[in-house]
């Protein structure tokens, strides 16, 4: 496996091209997986293997998430970058009440999360949306006071326009936009791709596996959140299904695991682009992790991208990667 790194943005730490999503690790995630001896194990692997970025949520699994991954890093924590989302609000049922990134809330979740965590600072530290009430710049400016503090090492952001990126980088430098990104999903392409390459932004792209679909993973039960996407239900399920079908059908005929072939995708487009693409993949078993990781290896020729995007064109994908209540939320979808 290549141990190449890259800079994550102009003025961001050095890594390995992947980082790991922990949200669906151990008990109460989105996943129904509460395997917590093999999400550790997982992470463990990960930072052996030279992956320092994981990726979590103050909101995953009501700050069970956060719980786990400190856990995982006690006695490594010099190996792992911690890369922390705030701001959502859920009631003690788990539902959903919005978002929250004014400076005193900004503020106190990061208390706590520190303290979950276990850790003295939080290598990167993002609002996991845009709060409609809060202007951006403020959001900013309370990280800012706390990389000041020595609380947080560097801002990042999720799911906003290339305009919000734009004021946001006024206030303090950015780091990486987290965004999702696959085959499926190719909307940052249009503007939000090119202004983090003329700002030197980079992109922590989450969903470049879809979910799942293109590995063949389907929706467990109610409690798997894939379950209640539009991608995944009814007629919108079966016509993503084949297009997943025929994706892997290429991925057997390169002799590589279908992650790994989105993987190299997905670093390919960003190459094209002229933007730093850091997949962040939630693999929860060291088996799959070893499936993402190949992907780093994966080169991939102009021809053979075109053959992908022709067996997966974005316009047959069917249905919108939220429900429409939290597709409205998105400030990247403006």
């Amino acid at each position: 496996m290549t141990t190449t790194t890259i800079k994550l943005g102009k003025g961001g730490p050095e890594i390995l091209p992947f980082a790991l999503g922990c949200m669906g690790m151990g008990a109460g995630n989105w996943y129904g997986n509460d395997n917590e001896d093999e999400s550790i194990a997982t992470i463990h692997a990960a930072l052996e293997r030279g992956v320092s970025l994981l990726d979590t949520g103050d909101f995953y699994a009501m700050g069970k998430n956060e719980l786990l991954v400190g856990k995982a890093i006690r006695g490594r924590r010099d190996r792992a970058l911690l890369s922390v989302k705030f701001g959502g609000l859920r009631d003690p049922s788990g539902a959903f009440l919005g978002y929250d990134a004014r400076p005193a809330a900004t503020k106190s979740f990061l208390a706590h999360s520190l303290t979950r965590l276990g850790v003295d600072h939080i290598d990167i530290y993002r609002p996991s949306r845009l709060d409609p009430a809060v202007p951006i710049e403020d959001t900013i400016g309370a990280i800012a006071d706390m990389v000041k503090a020595g609380y947080v090492r560097y801002i990042g952001l999720s799911e906003v326009s290339a305009e919000t990126v734009r004021r946001a980088a006024k206030v303090h430098p950015i780091v990486d936009l987290q965004i999702e990104y696959s085959l499926l999903s190719r909307g940052p392409e249009k503007t939000i791709f090119p202004a983090l390459a003329e700002m030197g932004v980079a992109t922590t792209t989450y969903g470049v596996l879809s979910r799942g679909l293109l590995t063949g993973s389907k929706a467990t039960g109610a409690s798997d959140f894939r379950a209640h996407l539009p991608r995944f239900q009814g007629a919108n399920g079966e016509q993503n299904q084949a297009l997943a079908a025929a994706f892997m059908r290429l991925a057997a005929a390169r002799g590589v695991p279908p992650a790994a072939l989105a993987i190299a995708w997905a670093r390919a487009k960003g190459a094209a682009q002229g933007v730093t693409i850091v997949p962040t993949v939630g693999s929860r078993t060291r088996a799959q992790l070893a499936d993402a990781l190949a992907g780093l290896d994966v080169t991939l020729r102009a021809d053979e991208i075109a053959a992908l995007e022709a067996a997966v064109p974005a316009e047959a994908v069917a249905g919108t990667r939220y429900a429409a209540p939290l597709m409205a939320a998105l400030d990247s979808e403006r």
